[in-house]
């Protein structure tokens, strides 16, 4: 190229800068300062253009390595001469050093971050028109491998930040969308060069951060889960400034628009300063925006309910368990507060809480109705509850969803979930529904409950439960029937009961399902009132009661001879104990009536003993307890009892009954027909012989047809 090609350089000037020695290209340098200060004393543009031209496209550009250092320093020197008026010539000055920036040759980096602190520092604020291309070229060169270019590129850094914070004019809308894309950058060097910066911005006074926050969250996130424990805890720190500012002035703050990128990082299970953070925001969220996150409150569950059965002794598991508990806390009381104003669902209350979106958080509070945490269990059926209180005519509509999981629950070995479970299943049971006349779209009569068809819906499927799974019934059938009771209407629950289970088509089943009610009805503290009710049976009720469980309880002949002990109809125990000949007496009757007499021993029938010894006594108890005596084969139960009755005074053996008078608050327990009921017992029991010889016949002919195939 000819010396004019060059001009206004000389030719001396064009070799110096050509040389592969520095302190030539710093002479050349030297030379073309001085000429620009000429060219700018004489305001002539045109030279200084065609310079700038030259040392841009000819020398920064060129194949020559030493060509690029050279026009490298020459564009420095020409920033310096300028000074104040670099800002007239920035674009020919900046672009071609960011070129040089990704250069190949190491040295070439190394002059070009040195060029361009040359130029920012003369221009200042007149490059932030370039700050995102500067920016972008910085974020690059962050994780250079040599870390003298990494040396020369942080003094930049720190130059170009001291601009911005000085600046009251930086166009952070425009410098966004480089921002939202350099965040998600994996390397480590470059995501702290982010962070760095995020954090300046966010210091200067005239720059809102937070309006953008929703753009950079989820960025900011993903760079705390960094390996690097200095990445990680300066983004920790930026993150914990972010949410100081957002609690210090929410109104300013788009909570919507971050809720969700916050439920998603409470799900990270691989990093848990991640999932703690998440969750603290989340938590202050809840807080500050209130009905604002009722939309999102499906995956708030999702992300909090699974923290709720962390278990361990890592301090920050056990922050995370305390944070989401916390959060679900306050999601309650936000319900609570929107759905009791006033003490009742008020037109504010019902706006709020129709943002609810209801049909996704009925479907994760049922995925997680079968988590194997107790603590997450106990929380969703509290959830259940609670909205099932609060939105009774909205959670109708989701019942035939929900039901089936309940019913399922029921047979988890925690006693804390079970009954839980109960509470909710009562509350959906108990209560009027309004939109829904049947779970099957008809209409069905009920006796406990004929506002709500879901009542006997549930007693059918519970005792369907204890027919196909016997361990159900062995390990909880009592404790689900106690916790039924409390919860409910004791009498009402057990006349439901004894009606299902006349109908019952198993009568095996039946018998054996009336031998746990009795002992239930025996036992149980939680159904002493029932008991006393029954023994003395004063009302037209309780009789009604009886003569209820009666018909149901005579499948099971041990059973009904208890229920008359506890009724006190000593007489009709006699009848009944004179047909126990005609039935079959087998180990499991036997076993029944050693039951039987060590029930007689207990707290439970303190009163029967004691009447033995009034006077006159009623000779019906002696002869009926006699009567299980010679039942008894010669066990413990049978030397029980004869201790028992050889404690009888001789004298009340002789007695009349005659003479007994009866009592006057038993006037309706003498319009019970006792000679019905034995009726019905015999029916019963014929009915059930008939049940045994088919099953019997049945298990025969199944056996036969085996031993066929096998011979086969």
């Amino acid at each position: 190229m000819s010396e004019k090609d060059y001009a206004p350089l000389s030719s001396a000037c064009v070799r110096a800068l050509h040389d592969k020695l520095y302190d030539k290209r710093k002479t050349a340098a030297l030379e073309i300062e001085k000429m620009v200060k000429e060219f700018a004393n004489l305001n002539n543009t045109s030279q200084i253009r065609r310079l700038l031209k030259v040392l841009g496209q000819d020398f920064a550009s060129s194949q020559n390595p030493h060509a690029r250092k050279g026009g490298l320093i020459g564009l420095a020197a020409t920033a310096i001469a300028l000074g104040k008026d670099t800002s007239n010539y920035t674009d020919e000055l900046i672009k071609p050093i960011l070129g040089c920036l990704s250069d190949q040759d190491l040295r070439v980096r190394y002059y070009a971050c040195e060029s361009l602190y040359n130029v920012v520092k003369v221009s200042r604020g007149a490059v932030l028109p370039h700050f995102s291309a500067i920016f972008n070229a910085l974020s690059k060169i962050a994780t250079d491998p040599d870390q003298h270019v990494k040396n020369a590129s942080e003094l930049l850094d720190r130059l170009l930040k001291d601009i911005v914070t000085e600046s009251t004019n930086f166009d952070l809308e425009g410098f966004m969308p480089l921002l939202r894309e350099r965040i998600y950058t994996k390397a480590t060097f470059a995501r702290q060069f982010v962070i760095s910066w995020i954090s300046v911005l966010d210091m200067v006074p005239d720059i809102d951060l937070l309006f953008y926050l929703p753009e950079i969250l989820d960025g900011l996130f993903r760079i705390l889960a960094d390996t690097n424990l200095e990445v990680k805890k300066m983004c920790e720190t930026t993150l914990n400034e972010f949410l100081r500012n957002i609690k210090s002035d929410p109104s300013k703050v788009n909570f919507p628009a971050m809720i969700n990128i916050l439920i998603n990082h409470a799900q990270e299970k691989n990093d848990d300063l991640v999932q703690f953070t998440a969750i603290t925001w989340i938590k202050e969220f809840v807080q500050l925006s209130g009905a604002a996150m009722l939309p999102y409150m499906s995956g708030i569950f999702t992300a909090v309910l699974p923290c709720l059965a962390y278990d361990t002794e890592s301090r920050r598991m056990t922050d995370i368990k305390e944070t989401a508990t916390a959060v679900n806390f306050t999601l309650m009381k936000l319900i609570a507060v929107q759905g009791d104003d006033s003490g009742g669902r008020t037109t504010t209350g019902e706006a709020n809480l129709s943002q609810l979106d209801l049909q996704s958080v009925v479907d994760v509070l049922t995925q997680y109705m079968m988590h194997n945490s107790i603590q997450t269990k106990v929380a969703v059926l509290k959830w259940i509850h609670d909205l099932y209180t609060k939105l009774p005519d909205e959670m109708v509509n989701h019942i035939d969803v929900l039901f089936p999981a309940l019913q399922r629950t029921l047979a988890d070995e925690a006693d804390q979930v079970v009954q839980q479970c109960l509470v909710v299943i009562a509350e959906v049971i108990s209560s009027p529904v309004t939109k829904k006349t049947s779970p099957d779209g008809g209409t069905m009569k009920h006796l406990g409950c004929e506002t709500n068809p879901y009542y006997n819906k549930f007693l059918i499927s519970l005792l369907q439960a204890f027919n196909t799974e016997k361990r159900l019934l062995d390990e909880r059938g009592s404790f689900i029937i106690r916790q039924l009771c409390v919860l409910l209407n004791a009498e009402e629950i057990y006349r439901n009961l004894a009606h299902i289970l006349l109908n019952e088509p198993n009568l095996k089943f039946t018998r054996l399902m009336v031998e746990h009610l009795n002992m239930i009805l025996l036992t149980s503290s939680e159904l002493y009132d029932m008991r006393n009710r029954l023994k003395e049976l004063k009302t037209e009720e309780s009789c009604s009661l009886f003569c209820c469980l009666y018909e149901t309880w005579s499948y099971n002949p041990v059973a009904t001879v208890a229920l008359c002990l506890l009724t006190q109809s000593y007489a009709h125990v006699c009848d009944l104990i004179r047909l126990f000949g005609n039935l079959e007496v087998t180990v499991d009757f036997l076993m029944e009536i050693d039951k039987l007499v060590q029930l007689i021993e207990s707290p439970i029938f303190a009163y029967l003993r004691l009447e033995l010894l009034q006077v006159p006594c009623d000779k019906n108890l002696i002869q009926a307890l006699y009567g299980l005596l010679m039942l008894l084969p010669q066990t413990d139960a049978f030397q029980t009892l004869k201790i028992r009755l050889g404690c009888i005074p001789s004298l009340h053996l002789h007695c009349d009954k005659a003479t007994i008078q009866p009592n006057s608050t038993q006037e309706f327990k003498r319009n019970i027909d006792f000679a019905k009921l034995l009726q019905h017992f015999i029916e019963v029991q014929e009915k059930y012989k008939e049940y045994k010889k088919m099953m019997r016949l049945k298990d025969l002919t199944y056996a036969e047809k085996e031993l066929g195939n096998l011979e086969l």
